[in-house]
């Protein structure tokens, strides 16, 4: 019998709570790698069939859209939001912070052009081999990165941040998906 991907049910936030929206996204980013995971035995098995396309669809829709907007969200107004909010040293922690998360925001976008182009293949009813091996080096690279900003970064934020501040940065947060 063939495997199913089911949909992605995964709790959310609104734009009022950017924050845990910030959150919901991690949970989201590491169902879509789960998915991804399972896509080469899956292909093997079964080849480019609806579960296979309608996974990779769903996986190409997330990682070309809310993975993106989630890494701008943080670097454009989180990590800013957060500067501004501390002085001194404190500043020059949270630099380095930043700089760590957005190299590795950088290094998971170049993983992620690596497979984008087999998924979108796989979409068109190729049964294409998907490296296991550069699965598995882009889902360790996002459960890294994502345990750093879930330990450090957001916990971080939910202290820093006053109202002011969460507002302003879920207002960008959505003019960022819904631009005018």
């Amino acid at each position: 019998m063939a495997q199913s991907f089911p949909g992605f049910n995964a709790p959310s936030a609104g734009f009022d709570e950017p924050v845990d929206m910030l959150s919901a996204c991690h949970d989201k980013l590491r169902s879509r790698c789960e998915t991804l995971s399972r896509l080469p035995d899956h292909v093997a098995r079964h080849g480019a069939d609806e579960h296979a396309r309608s996974a990779a669809q769903s996986i190409l829709r997330y990682f070309d859209g809310p993975a993106l907007y989630h890494h701008a969200d943080e670097e454009k107004d989180l990590f800013p939001a957060l500067l501004e909010s501390v002085a001194g040293s404190d500043a020059t922690c949270l630099r380095g912070l930043f700089d760590r998360l957005s190299t590795e925001h950088r290094q998971l976008e170049s993983q992620w052009q690596r497979l984008r182009p087999l998924l979108l293949r796989l979409c068109e009813g190729e049964a294409v081999a998907l490296s296991a091996r550069d699965i598995q080096a882009f889902m360790d690279g996002y459960a890294d990165h994502l345990q750093c900003e879930d330990q450090e970064l957001l916990p971080l934020a939910r202290r820093m941040l006053d109202g002011a501040s969460l507002e302003r940065i879920g207002s960008a947060m959505r003019e960022r998906r819904n631009p005018a």
